[in-house]
């Protein structure tokens, strides 16, 4: 059964690229091989991802989100059973803006990922990533 997980956290200490290379690093390590595909948007000091697989390999991935070191206030917005794939391109694909993106500036100032409604965080999430330009990591080799 294939599932996404949308979840917001806060990152631990300043968002530099060593962090963000090291994020996708271990995306490419574990991501292709468990059959996760997905997408994490970070700026403002805030990631939001969105992740999709099987459910037990989400279930595992997410347990290991909660329990890094570079991420705090990690809150579960939406996990839902899908009929496919929407983030299926990519093992990770990372969007990378700003604070003074015109996508966060015009389109969502007063948005509060802990506050949204699960639909409005996704519209977010999907938004950044028309918006942004996504470092992608090779697709994994799975059945969607």
């Amino acid at each position: 059964m294939l599932v996404r997980a949308l979840y917001v956290s806060r990152a631990v200490g300043p968002v530099t690229s060593t962090v963000s290379a090291a994020i996708l690093a271990s995306a490419r390590r574990h991501n292709p091989s468990a059959g996760v595909t997905g997408v994490l948007c970070q700026g403002s000091g805030l990631y939001l991802q969105a992740l999709e697989g099987e459910r037990s390999a989400v279930n595992r991935l997410f347990a290991r989100i909660v329990a890094d070191t570079r991420h705090q206030d990690v809150e579960l917005l939406l996990f839902e059973e899908i009929s496919q794939r929407r983030f299926g391109a990519w093992s990770m694909a990372l969007v990378e803006l700003s604070a003074s993106d015109p996508m966060v500036l015009l389109n969502h100032p007063e948005f509060d990922p802990y506050a949204a409604s699960s639909s409005g965080a996704m519209a977010l999430l999907e938004d950044l990533l028309k918006a942004g330009s996504p470092i992608d990591t090779p697709p994994p080799q799975t059945r969607t």
